[in-house]
């Protein structure tokens, strides 16, 4: 067929997450939007609010494609900024809020940030990191009720400068829907953090996976316990909006908190770091709440052990186990589930999540290939490859870092440098991050695995394994574990249940009880813990 029929207005409107807020206040315009302490903000003064905004960086001389930072907590400023800045044509860069000085210097120059809006408590960080700064951005403050204030800084009141804002301000997408939208920066491990550039199309079909894979409608009530500066809160931002739900703003994890909120606004769903999962689960009696309702969490990084998810259960919630990186805007794959799991015995249901899964609807295609050859592994459950990537939600590039792009953008594909296996249903399990796996005696050994099976000795609260160089075998693992709370930590009785479970090769060499180390999103830093088995 010869098709010269064109694109036009009526047929072709770029895709943008900037289209989910006007919607949503067209058919929710009075429906609670937000809820922060005694604040509520309806779907109608979520949109004019973010309209001034808008308004109001281009009257401060914003220009499409400038980047306007923001250091926020989980506030309504903060989901204020997810729309207004991407209104403006502008590109959000949120900073992780605990990050230090030189970090903060370094994100603000190398993101060429022209204005910065910031919290209060973290205006003694800012005033630290502008220091000497040759171009320093604006600085917007915020004055959040539910903070702790902070320094004073030079700064205008955001509720001055939206003000000024005009509410009626025109709503468009890009004319282009590859315009970057935002500018995350990784944690780096070495050297400096990489500015991540993701486009207005990847975050509306990431938030349409989102909201589609983890069911989010109209009646959904989303507690924000996942920093919103984490990969745009895995853009869950965008995607609660997209269905008209609740936002549930929350500046802390804390687990009395998290199960008042729950309790009093029948919370139904919300994502969390596996930490995250670890506190409630530990939480004292005092501070518990109990609900009637079933609640959602989705979670990511190591699988959670089985014991993990039969605590989570008891506790009323239903755990769901994503995959992702901010280079993906934040979850790529879920272990999507399957009729008869919930009948399953608890081993069996645990060892199915333990997959992270397939990619969600809007990920084009994932899979495990050979890190040498490029070509697929065996699906059989066993053979070790590089999980890759490709489609739609996959970052446009590290900016201003051709290496970085050079090395992750391979045959077409996005190489995660996570190390997986294909399972013969096509799901597809993480073993370790490539610089995770230990090799002994040159034998294999997943850290996971092992953790996996600490992680079911009843003392044991948290736990990470990494390699320990040794003089016979050349790495050896050494385990690192934080005890619940009253546990005496024998080491012997865990070295016990360790070669009771584990091949004797893949059995901890060391152990060395304490706290773990870990990222602003809970992760645990397995790279300080390497520099401590080494002397670093």
């Amino acid at each position: 067929m010869q098709d010269d029929l064109p694109k036009t207005a009526a047929n072709h409107v770029a895709l943008s997450p900037v289209s989910f807020l006007p919607r949503a206040a067209h058919v929710w315009g009075k429906r609670i939007a937000i809820i922060h302490g005694a604040r509520r903000i309806t779907y109608a003064q979520f949109l004019e609010r973010s309209r001034r905004l808008a308004s109001a960086l281009r009257q401060a001389g914003i220009a499409p494609g400038d980047v306007v930072a923001a250091l926020l907590p989980n506030i309504p400023e903060m989901l204020e900024a997810h729309n207004a800045v991407p209104m403006a044509h502008a590109v959000l860069c949120p900073i992780n809020t605990r990050l230090d000085a030189p970090t903060v210097r370094f994100i603000l120059g190398h993101s060429g940030a022209k204005i910065l809006l910031l919290d209060r408590e973290f205006t003694a960080l800012v005033s630290t990191a502008l220091e000497g700064a040759e171009n320093s951005p604006r600085v917007i403050i915020i004055d959040d009720p539910e903070g702790p204030g902070g320094a004073a800084i030079e700064a205008t009141p955001y509720e001055d400068f939206i003000a000024g804002g005009d509410p009626g301000y025109s709503v468009a997408p890009p004319a282009d829907e590859w315009a970057a939208i935002s500018l995350s920066y990784t944690s780096g491990t070495t050297g400096d953090p990489k500015g991540v550039v993701v486009h207005h199309r990847g975050a509306y079909l990431n938030a349409c996976g989102n909201a589609l894979s983890f069911g989010l409608n109209a009646q959904s009530v989303y507690l924000w316990t996942l920093p919103m500066f984490h990969c745009n809160g895995w853009t869950y931002t965008w995607a609660v909006t997209l269905q008209g739900g609740t936002h549930i703003c929350l500046r802390r994890v804390e687990p009395t908190r998290i199960f008042a909120l729950i309790a009093e606004h029948r919370v139904t769903h919300l994502c969390a770091a596996p930490v995250v999962l670890t506190m409630l689960i530990h939480a004292p009696e005092d501070q518990r709440r109990s609900f009637a309702h079933r609640v959602g969490i989705a979670t990511g990084g190591a699988a959670p052990p089985s014991p993990v998810i039969a605590a989570m259960e008891d506790l009323g919630f239903d755990v769901t186990h994503l995959y992702g990186l901010t280079e993906c805007y934040g979850p790529s794959l879920l272990c999507a589930w399957q009729p008869g799991l919930h009948d399953l015995p608890l081993p069996e249901k645990a060892a199915f999540m333990a997959r992270q899964g397939v990619a969600l609807p809007t990920l084009e295609e994932a899979t495990v290939i050979n890190t040498e050859t490029g070509a697929a592994v065996p699906a059989d459950g066993a053979t070790i490859g590089e999980i890759a990537i490709r489609g739609n939600t996959v970052m446009k590039g590290y900016l201003r870092n051709p290496r970085a792009n050079e090395a992750v953008f391979v045959d077409g594909w996005f190489r995660t440098g996570d190390l997986g296996v294909l399972h013969p249903d096509g799901y597809i399990e993480v073993k370790d991050r490539a610089k995770d796996i230990v090799i002994s005696g040159g034998e294999n050994i997943s850290s996971l695995e092992v953790e996996e099976t600490l992680y079911r000795h009843p003392d044991v609260m948290e736990a990470a394994v990494v390699a320990h160089p040794d003089e016979k075998w050349g790495e050896v693992p050494h385990a690192f574990i934080t005890l619940k709370p009253g546990a005496a930590g024998n080491r012997d009785a865990i070295l016990a249940f360790c070669r009771a479970n584990l091949a004797g090769f893949k059995v901890p060499r060391h152990i060395t009880f304490g706290p773990l180390p870990k990222t602003a999103t809970g992760k645990i830093q397995k790279f300080e813990l390497r520099a401590r088995v080494r002397g670093g």
